[in-house]
């Protein structure tokens, strides 16, 4: 089973690579609508147990739920492997348009290991997925605001605990009667149906049944030929050592006004989408408001700078002069540690392709949440073929700072950044494995992302490199000096730590309140299905990063002060601390993690995610920066 699914990783690696340019073929497989007849056979297939208390996903049969004779697991991609999903197939088997009432699915009797695997999934609230027909299962919640509408819960609970009136001990009750509705939209010309909705309402049944157990045992507490169902859990399932639990299901087929395009809707529902609304259009605002008035007071005080400079005309005059015209000859002075930041811009370039072309993709539709695993996987091939882009803006600035070793700088810029978070990726790895969940990615995958990492990255950023190295240096509008010119003493106000915290203000403003909705995606395990407003507020913080930066930049060359290289990038990048720092807030007001594990894996992928978002911000801080002092000192006369 393993080789198989190592097998598949690699045939549709090595598909993807070749064809990439037809990469939509692969973001949509499997969700081509699927017609019915009446009694059709519906497989209901299982997905990982998951938990917003651990954030450990586990496979579905590790608890002593009832089993088909053959366990197959279904071929997964790259992304539902990384996240986590196990899909396999279960006993749970439906006919089109045929309900079933009280159907008995096994029969199980706990030893002491098994009630205490089962108790410890109900204390730490795991649920249980399934999927029909490529639907996830929900649990419909009444809305308390709005009767008419229902909220989705994904999967059930496992179990609840409760205590037994006149007893102060704590029981734990494990849910084993599932009533499934599986809503469908029927062809008003033929006798098909699409299924457009699968639901349950989960019950916790001590069943009863006379005689001794058999193939026909009728229960007394559920029974079809008496029209005897289950409507309440009043007398719960307990879990203890040597009890017996009898799952069991219902299933009601209900039609639907919802087409089957339009079935995901009910699923992507914001619950406080005026809220949401509100704060992309408030953050919006204010982000315009304030870039109107960067922009309007730089181009004001630059028109009048530039002007001023340009009618200088006496000796004496000359020698009045303040300010950013001063530090012509040692603006282009390449910065120490040049090479450091060729690599980060390089790996920067690299990531905003990426997300770009992700952002585009999934506003034109092709990332549904009905493609399991393909936003992580479009991620990490867009991340592997932007390698190209990488190695050539990296080369570039490395022969512009009069650099000569390119391949030095090329194997720096493929390793460097992926590395680390490779490291940290395979030390978060190792702690999923010792806690025997399912989220640690197997051997094969790994080996296949280094795969991708060596066979793939790696040489597209040396034909970038060599790409770029071969294009003529970027000559600088001024002269650099021989002699490098002293800087004088700077006020508190611009000290490089103040001016480099101050700046990531803006843009983590810009993105904060998306984030809330990003976190809450993650974490606690809701669909994120809004990307065109995502793709709004990434314009704005490339917008607003440019200018935190460019201003901050002039106010530095107005001090005398002309080393704005790691500046500019640290301005913008210093947006990355205050994510984190928002991370670790929404961990201990909004999360409810309790093993220890836990936090450490919520605080290493959190870390992984603001060092990427510190490349990508930092970046576009740096080449504004660049194209500003570009346009400034070759827009005035230099004697």
């Amino acid at each position: 089973m393993a080789n198989d699914q190592t097998m598949s990783y690699w045939t549709w690696i090595f598909i993807a690579s070749f064809l990439f340019v037809h990469s939509h073929s692969f973001y949509l497989p499997g969700v081509a609508p699927v017609d019915f007849e009446k009694g059709d056979l519906l497989k209901v297939k299982v997905n990982k147990l998951t938990s917003i208390k651990t954030q450990l996903p586990y496979s579905y049969y590790t608890l002593p739920f009832c089993r088909p004779k053959t366990i197959v697991d279904s071929a997964e991609n790259l992304g539902e492997v990384l996240r986590g999903d196990r899909i396999e197939n279960s006993p749970y088997e439906f006919k089109m348009r045929e309900p079933q009432m009280c159907n008995i699915l096994c029969r199980v009797t706990l030893d002491e290991k098994k009630a205490k695997g089962i108790k410890g999934k109900i204390s730490d609230d795991y649920r249980v997925n399934m999927i029909l027909d490529n639907l996830p299962l929900v649990v419909p919640v009444r809305r308390m605001d709005q009767e008419s509408s229902f909220l989705y819960q994904h999967g059930y609970l496992v179990g609840l605990k409760g205590i037994y009136a006149g007893s102060k001990d704590e029981k734990y009750f494990i849910n084993n009667h599932l009533a499934f509705t599986v809503k469908y939209h029927k062809d008003l010309q033929t006798d098909s149906a699409r299924i457009v909705g699968f639901e349950v309402k989960p019950f916790s049944v001590k069943h009863e049944y006379e005689g001794t157990w058999n193939e026909k045992t009728r229960l007394t507490t559920c029974d079809p030929h008496a029209k005897r169902t289950v409507t309440n859990s009043e007398s719960p399932q307990e879990v203890a050592d040597k009890k017996e639990i009898i799952f069991t299901y219902d299933v009601e087929f209900e039609p639907s006004d919802v087409k089957w395009a339009s079935r995901w809707d009910s699923y992507l529902l914001m619950t406080d989408d005026q809220i949401h609304w509100f704060s992309i259009v408030n953050s919006l605002m204010i982000v315009l408001f304030l870039s109107g008035m960067v922009a309007m007071i730089m181009l004001r005080t630059l028109y009048r700078d530039i002007s001023k400079y340009n009618q200088l005309e006496t000796q004496e005059e000359a020698l009045e002069e303040t300010g950013w015209k001063l530090v012509h000859g040692d603006v282009f002075r390449p910065p120490v540690n040049s090479n450091l930041l060729c690599v980060y811009v390089g790996t920067g370039v690299q990531f905003f392709g990426m997300i770009l072309v992700a952002m585009i993709f999934a506003v034109l539709g092709f990332l549904s949440p009905s493609n399991r695993g393909g936003l992580m996987t479009a991620l990490l091939l867009l991340w592997v073929f932007m390698g190209i882009f990488a190695g050539y803006a990296s080369a570039r600035l490395y022969k512009m700072f009069k650099g000569t070793e390119w391949k030095k700088i090329t194997v720096q810029t493929a390793f460097m950044f992926p590395g680390i978070v490779f490291a940290v990726f395979f030390v978060l790895n190792a702690l999923i494995w010792g806690e025997k969940s399912s989220g640690a990615v197997p051997f094969g995958t790994m080996f296949a992302l280094v795969f991708l990492w060596f066979g793939i990255s790696v040489p597209l950023v040396f034909v970038g490199s060599y790409v770029g190295f071969r294009k003529p240096t970027m000559e600088h509008p001024v002269k650099t000096n021989t002699i490098p010119r002293q800087i004088p003493e700077q006020a508190w106000y611009m000290h490089p730590v103040f001016s480099v915290l101050i700046g990531g203000i803006l843009p983590f403003g810009a993105v904060f309140i998306e984030l809330f909705f990003i976190l809450t995606s993650i974490w606690l395990q809701q669909f994120y299905y809004i990307f065109g407003f995502l793709f709004l507020v990434f314009i704005i913080l490339v917008v607003t990063c440019a200018e935190i930066s460019i201003v901050l930049c002039y106010f530095q060359l107005c001090s005398e002060d002309y080393l704005w290289w790691w500046r500019s990038y640290l301005t913008s990048g210093s947006s990355a601390l205050y994510l984190f720092l928002y991370a670790a807030f929404y961990f201990f007001t909004k999360l409810n993690i309790t093993k220890p594990v836990s936090g450490i894996l919520y605080f290493g992928y959190m870390l992984i995610a603001s060092y990427s978002f510190f490349v990508l911000t930092g970046t576009i801080g740096f080449f504004a920066c660049l194209w500003f002092t570009r346009l400034v000192y070759s827009s005035v006369k230099i004697d």
